[in-house]
C-alpha cells in the first residue's frame, strides 16, 4: 500500500511541535544560569556535540556568533586529539547529547573540568554523566522521535535547536543588540549593505556630477548631463550653495511653453528648493525618500547647502541596495 507522504509530513511536524510545547513548559531558572554564565564569560562560547547533534551544535554557534556572542565549535573527536587546546579557563563550553552518554563527549568532561572552563549541557537525559558534570543543565527529552522506528533524531534535535536559538536571541535582548551590530557581522549580505552603506560610497562626484550655474543656457546644461551620462543637472548660486535642480522631467515640462527654450538660462525653469541629502546618510533610507517623493534622483549637500554629489536610483539598484 503506497505511504500517503502529506500525511506522514503532518505527523511529523505533529509530534514535533508536541516536542517543542514540551520544551517550553519546560523553561526554567536554568535557562536564566546559562544565560549568565555565558553574559559573564570573558571568553568564548564553545560547542560541541557529534553526529546530528553536532550539525545543530555548529548552527548554535554560528548564530552566537552573528549576534554579538563569539563563539567557535568544536568536534568532540578532533578535541580528544589535540584540539581540546583551544578551550580555555575563561571559555563557556556547551555539550550536546539527547543521551548524555555519548562517548567522545564524556571522555572530553574532565579535561574541561581541569582547564576550568565552565559547561553547560544540552540534554534529554538530566541524570547523564554530561548532566552530572555540568554547572547547568538545560533539559531537551521529548516523548519519541519523529522517526516511527523512534530512532533517527528527529524531534530531539529540532529541540535541541530550539533551545540554541532561544539562547542566542535572549543574549542578543540582554546585550542590546541591534540590526546595525548585526550587520556588522554581515557585510557582504544583504542586510549589511542595507544598514551600511551610505549615500559616501555611492554618490556621483566630479565629472559625473554636473554642477552649473543659473546663468548657464538650457543647451549648454544638456549636454553637461548628456557627458556626465546623468539624469540632472545642480544648479548652483555665485557662493557655490544649491539654488535648485534641473531634471528631464522640467525639460519635458517646459517644452510645451514653446519660445526658444535651449537659450534660456536655466534658473528660470529648473526646480528650486529641490529634496536633497546629506553625505552620511543610510542608502536605504535614501530609496526609500525617492520613492515617498516620486523622484529619481537627488543632490547631495553639505552642512553649508553645497552640492558635493548626486545620488540617482539607478547607483543604489546597481548597489544592491533592493
Amino acid at each position: 500500500m503506497p505511504v500517503d507522504g502529506v500525511k506522514v509530513a503532518k505527523r511529523v511536524i505533529g509530534i514535533e511541535r508536541e516536542a517543542l510545547a514540551l520544551l517550553r513548559s519546560r523553561i526554567d531558572h536554568n535557562f536564566e544560569k546559562a544565560c549568565a554564565l555565558i553574559m559573564e564569560c570573558r571568553g568564548r562560547t564553545v560547542l560541541t556535540g557529534l553526529g546530528k547533534p553536532g550539525f545543530i551544535a555548529q548552527k548554535i554557534s554560528a548564530t552566537l556568533s552573528s549576534t554579538g556572542t563569539p563563539s567557535l565549535f568544536l568536534h568532540p573527536a578532533e578535541a580528544l586529539h589535540g584540539d581540546l587546546g583551544r578551550v580555555m579557563k575563561e571559555d563557556v563550553v556547551v555539550g550536546l547529547s539527547n543521551s548524555g552518554r555519548t562517548e567522545e563527549i564524556v571522555k572530553l568532561l574532565p579535561v574541561v573540568r581541569k582547564i576550568g572552563a565552565k559547561l553547560i549541557s544540552i540534554t534529554g537525559n538530566p541524570k547523564s554523566p554530561l548532566a552530572t558534570h555540568s554547572d547547568v543543565v538545560l533539559d531537551v527529552r521529548v516523548k519519541k522521535e519523529a522517526c516511527p522506528l523512534n530512532l533517527a533524531p528527529t524531534a530531539s534535535t529540532t529541540a535541541m535547536l530550539a533551545m540554541g536559538d532561544a539562547l542566542a536571541v535572549a543574549l542578543l535582548e540582554k546585550k542590546g543588540f541591534k540590526a546595525e551590530d548585526f550587520a556588522f557581522y554581515h557585510p557582504g549580505g544583504d542586510l549589511g549593505k542595507k544598514l551600511l552603506l551610505r549615500v559616501s560610497d555611492i554618490m556621483r562626484t566630479g565629472r559625473d556630477n554636473p554642477v552649473v550655474s543659473g546663468d548657464m543656457k538650457v543647451e549648454e546644461v544638456l549636454y553637461r548631463i548628456t557627458g556626465a551620462r546623468a539624469g540632472s543637472a545642480t544648479i548652483v548660486d555665485k557662493k557655490g550653495r544649491l539654488a535648485g535642480i534641473f531634471t528631464d522631467g522640467d525639460l519635458r515640462r517646459h517644452l510645451k511653453g514653446g519660445g526658444d527654450l535651449l537659450q534660456t538660462p536655466v534658473r528660470d525653469v529648473m526646480t528650486k528648493n529641490p529634496v536633497t541629502i546629506t553625505a552620511g546618510k543610510l542608502a536605504a533610507e535614501v530609496l526609500e525618500l525617492l520613492r515617498s517623493k516620486r523622484i529619481d534622483e537627488v543632490p547631495v549637500v553639505d552642512p553649508r547647502g553645497r552640492p558635493v554629489g548626486y545620488l540617482d536610483v539607478q547607483d543604489i539598484l546597481k548597489a544592491g541596495i533592493v
